[in-house]
C-alpha cells in the first residue's frame, strides 16, 4: 500500500554494484569501483523504522484474509509449508529486483530507476532485444496496473460482501460471541447493487490528488485494520477443535487455487525501488527487506494456518465473512472494511501515477484538471464494473494473483538478473536457478489463471440458472 511514496523520481544516489553470484562485488565497465550509497541531502528519507512500516503496509491486506482459505486448497502440511517456500522465493526476487536496479542505476548514470526502467534497460544488454527495450517497461507497467487495479476491485468485493453480511445479520447479531445459535439471516439487496452504493464514495475518495492529505485517515486506517487483526488472530487461537481432522494435504486441481491467492498476498514488489530510494541509509535496506518480509511471512503462515483449523471445511472466501454474528465481530468486519475502503485511494496511486501524467501531458493547462479527474472517474468505474461482473472475492484474488503477481513477483525479476549480468560472468548455477524459478513463477501463472476462469465461468453459470429458477 503505497501510502506516501514518489513513484516518480526521488533523492539522487549512486549504488554499489552487485555481482551476479550474489556474494561479491563487480564493476561495470567503465564505471569506478563504489563501496556504499552516496546519497545527496543523505539526512533527508525515511529511517529504518518508517521503511519497516511502510513494506508491512505494502503487504497486508485483503490477500491476507484469503490465506485460511488458500491453506485448505493446498492441505494441511502442504499449505504452510508452500507459504513458506513462496515466501522464501518472493523475498528472494524482491532482493534480486535491488540489486538489478542499482547495478544498471550507475552503469545508466540515473539516480533511480523504476521497475520498468529496470527491466527496459536491462534489455538493452541483449543485443536481439536491445530494439525492443521500451516494450520491456511497458510490459511490466501493464502488469503492475493489472495488480493494482485488480487490488481494487477485489476491494469492492470485499467491502460489498462484508457490509451486505452485517446488514443482513443485523437484527440476529447477539452480545454474546460463544452461543452457536443459528442466526435468522434477512434478505437484502444482491452484493453487486452494494458495490454501486459505494462508488460514489470511492470516486470521493480519489480525488484526493496529493496523499499526504489522506494520512490522518491512512493512520486511523491502519489502526483498525490491527486491532481487527488482533480480535481475529484472538478468535481463531480460542477455537482450535480437538482432535484436529483435517486433510494434510488438498487436491491436485485445487492447488493452482492456492498458488493465485498466496501469490497475490505478497503484494508488496511493485513498491519495494521506491521505498529503498526513500531510505535515508539504503545501505541497510537489505536487512529491512530481509526483517519487514520475515515478519509478513510469519504473519501468513500462522493466519493461514490457525485460521483453517479454526474454521475447517466449512471456510468460505475471507477468513472476516466466517466470524461469529456477535457485535464484537461485526465490529470487526466494519473496522477492516473501513481500512480497505481508505487503502482503495493507496493502491489506485500507483496506476493513476503511470496512466495520468502521459495524458495530461498531451492537453493544455487548461484541460488538464478535467482529464486528470475524468480518468480517475474512469479508472474506478473500471474497478467497478469488473467487481460487478466477477463477484467472487476468493477467485478474484486467485485470478489477479495468478495473472499479475506471479508476474511480477516471480517471472520477471530473475529473468532481469540473467540479462543483467548475462555477459559479465555469470555462473552457470545462477542462470540455472533463475529460470527454475522463471519456470515455476510461469507454470503458476498458466495453471493458476486456467483454473481460476474455469471456476469463474462454472460460478457464474450457477448463480444465473439459480437467478432463473427463483424467477420462475
Amino acid at each position: 500500500m503505497a501510502s506516501d511514496i514518489n513513484y516518480q523520481n526521488g533523492p539522487e544516489f549512486s549504488g554499489r554494484n552487485e555481482s551476479p553470484t550474489e556474494d561479491e562485488p563487480i564493476r561495470s565497465p567503465g564505471s569506478p569501483r563504489q563501496t556504499e550509497y552516496e546519497r545527496i541531502g543523505g539526512r533527508t528519507g525515511s529511517s529504518f523504522f518508517q521503511t519497516i512500516i511502510h513494506l508491512l503496509k505494502g503487504n497486508i491486506g485483503t490477500g491476507l484474509l484469503g490465506l485460511p482459505l488458500a491453506v485448505k486448497n493446498a492441505g494441511l502440511v502442504v499449505g504452510p509449508l508452500s507459504l513458506l517456500a513462496m515466501g522464501i522465493v518472493a523475498i528472494h526476487c524482491m532482493n534480486l529486483l535491488v540489486k538489478c536496479a542499482h547495478h544498471l542505476s550507475v552503469k545508466m548514470g540515473k539516480p533511480f530507476l523504476s521497475y520498468g526502467d529496470a527491466v527496459e534497460h536491462g534489455m538493452e544488454n541483449v543485443p536481439w532485444l536491445s530494439r525492443h527495450s521500451v516494450w520491456g517497461r511497458r510490459v511490466v507497467n501493464v502488469f503492475l496496473n493489472i495488480t493494482q487495479l485488480g487490488f481494487c476491485c477485489v476491494y469492492f468485493v470485499f467491502l460489498s460482501d462484508n457490509v451486505k453480511q452485517v446488514v443482513e445479520t443485523a437484527n440476529a447479531t447477539r452480545v454474546n460471541c460463544h452461543n452457536n445459535e443459528t442466526a435468522v439471516i434477512v434478505p437484502s439487496y444482491d452484493s453487486r447493487l452494494y458495490m454501486v452504493f459505494f462508488l460514489p464514495f470511492i470516486i470521493v475518495l480519489v480525488f484526493i490528488r496529493n496523499l499526504k492529505y489522506l494520512a490522518p485517515l491512512s493512520f486511523v486506517a491502519n489502526i483498525s485494520m490491527c486491532v481487527s487483526l488482533v480480535l481475529i488472530y484472538y478468535y481463531c487461537l480460542t477455537n482450535i477443535p480437538y482432535p484436529i481432522n483435517l486433510p494434510l494435504a488438498g487436491r491436485a486441481v485445487d492447488y493452482p487455487l492456492f498458488f493465485g491467492t498466496a501469490i497475490f498476498a505478497f503484494e508488496g514488489i511493485g513498491v519495494v525501488l521506491p521505498l529503498e530510494n526513500k531510505m535515508q541509509n539504503p545501505r541497510k535496506f537489505p536487512m529491512v527487506l530481509y526483517l519487514g518480509m520475515g515478519i509478513v511471512t510469519s504473519l501468513y503462515i500462522s493466519l493461514g494456518t490457525i485460521g483453517y483449523i479454526g474454521f475447517g471445511e466449512q471456510i468460505r472466501g475471507s477468513i472476516t465473512l466466517n466470524l461469529p454474528l456477535c457485535w464484537l465481530y461485526q465490529v470487526v468486519k466494519l473496522l477492516y472494511s473501513f481500512g480497505i475502503y481508505i487503502t482503495y485511494a493507496l493502491q489506485f496511486y500507483v496506476s493513476a501515477e503511470i496512466m495520468i501524467p502521459p495524458a495530461v501531458a498531451r492537453c493544455g493547462p487548461r484541460w488538464a484538471v478535467m482529464v486528470d479527474l475524468s480518468i480517475r472517474v474512469a479508472l474506478v468505474g473500471l474497478t467497478c464494473v469488473l467487481a460487478v461482473l466477477i463477484p467472487e472475492l476468493d477467485l478474484v484474488i486467485s485470478l489477479v494473483g495468478s495473472v499479475s503477481s506471479s508476474a511480477l513477483a516471480l517471472i520477471i525479476p530473475p529473468l532481469l538478473q540473467i540479462i543483467t549480468f548475462h555477459n559479465e560472468d555469470m555462473k552457470l548455477w545462477v542462470m540455472v536457478k533463475d529460470i527454475g524459478i522463471s519456470l515455476i513463477g510461469l507454470v503458476g501463472f498458466v495453471a493458476g489463471t486456467y483454473i481460476s476462469i474455469q471456476e469463474i465461468v462454472a460460478r457464474n453459470g450457477s448463480r444465473h440458472n439459480n437467478t432463473h429458477l427463483q424467477l420462475l
